[in-house]
């Protein structure tokens, strides 16, 4: 009967994606060393937080491939499976975006104005943190399938999808800032390097973005 019932419901592929999500956190969360490095203009331990981040990245791909090879294509899965495949997805572009942005760093050696250094480290970090609250999110996905997408427990994860809201939207406050700041010294820095240095700013509220787009995917389960 057992047998019959895991033919019928297939392996869960929650497990699967709560680890992809954890190896996905991993890349992002070595962009606060790697940004302090840049600063600090050690492309020494830069190279090698990139080459971690790159490392991070493939073992992230590899379990994203994993799970689309085994998902359980089973009438009765316990999510849908668009869902789950979209939730992958923008899982997965946090953590390429974590590695283009320490690429594109390190392959230009691109320095930051120092009075920018405080306010776009603090900047990363709550970045990272809506990545962090996207895993937090995610992993209470066992739990919403177990209640059927009922309850407190539906309450709970949507409280935690507000705050990751909240903190997506206090990226872009800061965002705003930095580039204000990146405005007022343009005058004084080679055209070549504001250009890119936007563009860095540009793609770390990316993992921001990308972050709250996770949530928002799993907020649709929770709709359905």
């Amino acid at each position: 009967m057992s047998n019959y019932i895991s033919r019928l419901f297939g392996t869960s592929p929650v497990r699967p994606l709560q680890e992809h999500m954890a190896k996905v956190l991993a890349c992002a969360a070595e962009l606060i060393p790697y940004f302090e490095a840049v600063f600090k203009q050690d492309w020494k331990e830069a190279e090698t937080i990139r080459d971690h981040i790159s490392q991070l990245e493939r073992e992230a791909d590899e379990l994203k491939k994993e799970l689309r090879i085994n998902l359980p294509k089973g009438i009765m899965l316990p999510v849908s499976r668009r869902d789950l495949l979209e939730v992958l997805t923008m899982q997965d572009k946090i953590a390429n975006k974590a590695k283009d942005i320490a690429g594109l760093i390190l392959g230009r050696k691109m320095t930051f104005p120092e009075s920018m250094h405080k306010d776009y480290l603090d900047y990363v970090e709550r970045c990272v943190d809506a990545t962090n609250q996207a895993k937090t999110a995610i992993n209470e996905l066992d739990e919403l399938v177990e209640t059927g997408f009922r309850g407190k427990e539906v309450e709970l994860v949507d409280s935690m999808i507000r705050e990751l809201d909240k903190i997506e939207q206090e990226t872009d406050s800061k965002q705003v800032n930095i580039r204000h700041q990146l405005f007022q010294l343009e005058k004084e820095l080679p055209p070549i390097d504001v250009m890119f240095i936007y563009e860095v700013i540009e793609w770390t509220g990316e993992v921001a973005d990308l972050s709250q787009r996770v949530g928002s995917r799993l907020q649709l389960m929770l709709a359905r």
